[in-house]
């Protein structure tokens, strides 16, 4: 397999090689943080357009000129369209609504509307940005309009719902969704429901529910264009694709050229500086592949869409150059510095960076998408905008006459986001700004020069992490690891306090968008104290603060630090009171370990440690009604696997006044801790396993919590519980995994995993693991890995992209430790 010059030592070995031979869900392609983040939804490169991990498109589009002849090899050309009847976001547009359900009849053309109100779109629940507030539980709206031209290519409905939507058209039902799709999206038509549309007067139908949460409606139509017509276009064969740790290694035959393209995003967690630039590297290397010299030119087309949220947002661009770099930068005109939080967004401030080393020879210019093509077909590589909407930015490299040796050039793709995030009211500048270091130019001109060494580095730990992985958890463990690296880490944002401390901040990913949530730091650890504890740190001084301050005046731990990307407080409306203070116990004494046994960091937050471990001994034993990490599944009362989260907890911090030499402190928490344990085995006893809810025998669940238990050495549960345990679940497992308990039939990959450590012998860890990469590769589901998965059809249920799965590194964590 075709690799670096520099590392093909490392790289060439056939175990290597065959060991990271495998498919993704999807394929990260630029992973930094929740905002910089690309993905290739498809095993073909070519397949389908670039995309951020929400699902929205970031095009990056590769082309390759060989002698002549184009080969797209990455991304689809971009698709235009042209408005036929104006949504809110081009012309606000007034028609008729009622909240009151109306005859049956409400949507056909002849309906009276006449007692109807009238209103302006958008109507929303959103005061700041509703023309028209609605905030009852349903919405029927009816829209005349006028339309003289019937000759039309691809009709599509643009619509923003939330939450569930019907629409028809001249009284015929066109469309209809759930759920809620965060702004507008193109639904293509079918040619029955185009037939509904006449000349002349038309009427568009309406009707939105909103089930919980925001309420939006706003509807219209557009015409996709046909494509220029590049009937000379052809499309380059992809012989294979590789995933490691750091890198996405695509394989490709054009004509009579071979090109091996890699995208490296350096994400080293032992070294800071170089994981906190949002710089990503993408390779480009070629060669003949039948003997003779080919003149070669490689194209870069990076839509301006990764610098804004939605694509109606008009951007600015700008072409400079450096000592040693051409760049070409792109952001929002508007630059709406940290002004809207929530989960389905992404950046519309700050600025993408695509810089070129000069000794390239490259050519950068800035068009309108369509233009982009066409403008590298005919060779004539000029700039022909500076702003809009449908910008790309464009990059040419030459590289010559090609021979049988290969020649590799790079480009630089990088995100200066100014201000990462917002921190009780202050907001933080990223973590690469230093007084060396002040501009995005002077980064990329440093990743630039360690381009050689940085590369070198990520080919020896892809090595060392998946050969650990495998002597972990075999082969399949290995490569979900693989799977789980890049994703994970790109799930935060590394900054530091205004006190100076470190904070590495989560997204919710596709779940709720809390910064900082606790419950998902928890599952998230395994990674981060494997491979940088002051990482893991940083995912818990906010929450520390959050209480020490005051500001989180509870006894108690908080649920998150507010929504992504403002952490000035919990948003999250119901607390997780024995859930999060037995996480941040647990997590506490982990760092702890992680750190050589060295108490330190236990010390600085002894005292609300000690608030929080005396709560779950008043209330953790036998849980209220309340929500755990699986929030999903609804309010659960007496959860046994709740209750040994807060035994795990109190035995933590047992564990942890000993190593501080509390010896009187310790002896009295470790044994409420198994005095507790003696309690929890008789009231989830249910014969041959230990119940989901206490005293009631037919039920059944993961017990993920108590593997730290095993992990630190607390010996606060025997051996038996986890026997018991692991036999009941051998017996429960479907195709694509376990269930996450007997209420339903889907489950949680990461407590699977967390949940196949519990096993003594390396059999039964496979067992249950093997499932969980079985769901990886085929999944119909093609998103960034899911963590919330049917274990009947391996089909995403929710989540995507979450950190979460940096719990798969676990039984390395396990093993590792234990080997201590």
């Amino acid at each position: 397999m075709k690799r670096f010059p520099l590392v093909a030592g490392l790289l060439l070995t056939g175990f290597f090689a065959r060991a990271q031979a495998v498919k993704a869900p999807a394929y990260p392609l630029i992973t930094h943080n929740p905002y910089f983040s690309i993905w290739s939804f498809s095993d073909d490169l070519s397949e389908s357009t670039t995309r951020h991990w929400t699902g929205k498109d970031q095009s990056l589009l590769g082309l390759i000129k060989v002698d002549g002849t184009v080969y797209r090899f990455m991304g689809k050309e971009p698709v235009e369209h042209k408005t036929v009847l104006a949504a809110a976001n081009e012309t606000p547009y007034t028609c008729k609504f009622t909240e009151s359900e109306p005859a049956k009849d409400w949507a056909d053309p002849k309906f009276d509307d006449n007692n109807w109100k009238t209103g302006t779109a958008p109507f929303s629940d959103d005061k700041s940005a509703a023309k028209t507030l609605w905030t009852s539980r349903d919405i029927w709206v009816r829209r005349t309009f006028t339309i003289n031209d019937l000759n039309l290519n691809k009709l599509s409905l643009r619509l923003h719902h939330d939450d569930e939507a019907e629409v028809y058209l001249n009284g015929e039902k066109i469309n209809e969704q759930g759920g809620a799709n965060g702004d507008l999206q193109y639904f293509t038509l079918s040619d029955a429901a185009i037939s509904k549309l006449k000349k002349g007067e038309n009427v568009l139908a309406l009707h939105c529910t909103n089930t919980g949460g925001g309420a939006w409606l706003d509807a219209g139509l557009a015409d996709e264009l046909k494509p220029a017509g590049h009937d000379a276009l052809q499309t380059a064969k992809q012989t294979s694709v590789t995933l490691n740790a750091t890198q996405t290694i695509y394989n490709f035959k054009c004509g009579k050229a071979d090109l091996q393209l890699t995208f490296t995003s350096p994400l080293l967690m032992n070294n800071l500086s170089v994981l906190s630039r949002p710089v990503s590297y993408i390779t480009y290397k070629v060669k003949s592949n039948d003997g003779k010299s080919h003149d070669v030119k490689v194209y870069l087309s990076a839509s301006a869409d990764i610098a804004r949220n939605t694509p109606d947002q008009k951007v600015t661009t700008q072409q400079s150059s450096s000592n040693t770099l051409s760049i070409l930068k792109a952001g929002t005109v508007e630059q709406p510095m940290l002004q809207k939080r929530g989960d389905d967004l992404r950046i519309d401030w700050g600025y993408m960076y695509i810089a070129v080393p000069k000794t390239a020879k490259a050519t950068q210019f800035v068009s309108s998408n369509k233009e982009a093509v066409d403008l590298f077909f005919s060779g004539n590589s000029r700039s022909t905008v500076k702003e809009g909407t449908g910008v790309a930015l464009n990059t040419v490299i030459p590289f010559g006459a090609v021979g049988k040796t290969a020649v590799e050039k790079f480009i630089e793709l990088g995100y200066d986001d100014i201000n990462p995030v917002q921190y009780f009211h202050t907001n933080l500048k990223p973590w690469w700004k230093t007084a060396q270091t002040n501009t995005f130019e002077q980064l990329l001109a440093k990743a630039a020069l360690d381009y050689p060494v940085v590369l070198k580095k990520c080919a020896v730990f892809n090595a060392s992490m998946y050969k650990d992985a495998q002597n972990a958890g075999g082969e399949k463990y290995a490569k979900l690891c693989v799977l789980a690296y890049r994703q994970s880490i790109s799930a935060h944002a590394l900054v530091k306090s205004p006190q100076g401390e470190t904070l590495f901040l989560s997204k919710e990913n596709f779940s709720n968008g809390s910064i900082n949530t606790v419950d998902v730091t928890y599952p998230s650890a395994p990674l981060f104290l494997l491979y940088n504890p002051e990482l893991m740190e940083g995912m818990l001084n906010g929450i520390f603060y959050f209480s020490e301050s005051g500001k989180f005046a509870h006894d108690f731990a908080a649920h998150d630090l507010g929504t992504y990307p403002l952490a000035n407080g919990q948003t999250y409306g119901e607390g997780m009171p024995v859930e999060e203070s037995g996480n941040m116990l647990a997590l506490t004494a982990a760092i702890v370990r992680a750190n050589g046994n060295n108490p330190a960091y236990a010390k600085k937050h002894w005292k609300i440690l000690t608030t929080w471990t005396n709560y779950l001994v008043k209330e953790g034993l036998d849980p209220a009604n309340q929500l755990c990490t699986d929030d999903f599944a609804g309010h659960l009362a007496r959860n046994a696997n709740l209750s040994a989260k807060a035994i795990v907890g109190i035995g933590c911090y047992a564990h942890l006044a000993d190593l501080l030499g509390q010896k009187a402190v310790a002896t009295k928490y470790k044994a409420i801790a198994k005095e507790m344990v003696a309690k929890w085995m008789q009231m989830a006893d249910a014969g041959d396993h230990y119940s989901l809810v206490f005293d009631k025998k037919d039920t059944w669940s993961q017990k993920y919590n108590i593997v730290w238990d095993k992990i630190l050495g607390l010996n606060l549960f025997p051996q038996s519980v986890y026997d018991r345990e692991i036999k009941y679940y051998l017996t429960k497992q479907k195709e694509f995994g376990l269930p996450l308990d007997s209420r339903k039939t889907y489950t949680k990959s990461d407590w699977i995993i967390w949940t196949a450590t519990l096993a003594k012998d390396r059999a039964d860890f496979e067992a249950l693991a093997n499932p969980v990469y079985k769901y990886a590769m085929e999944t119909p589901t093609r998103v960034p890995l899911s963590d919330w998965h049917e274990t009947t059809n391996g089909k995403q249920v929710g989540f995507q992209a979450r950190s979460v799965v940096g719990g798969y590194y676990i039984k390395l964590l396990q093993q590792k430790w234990s080997a201590k």
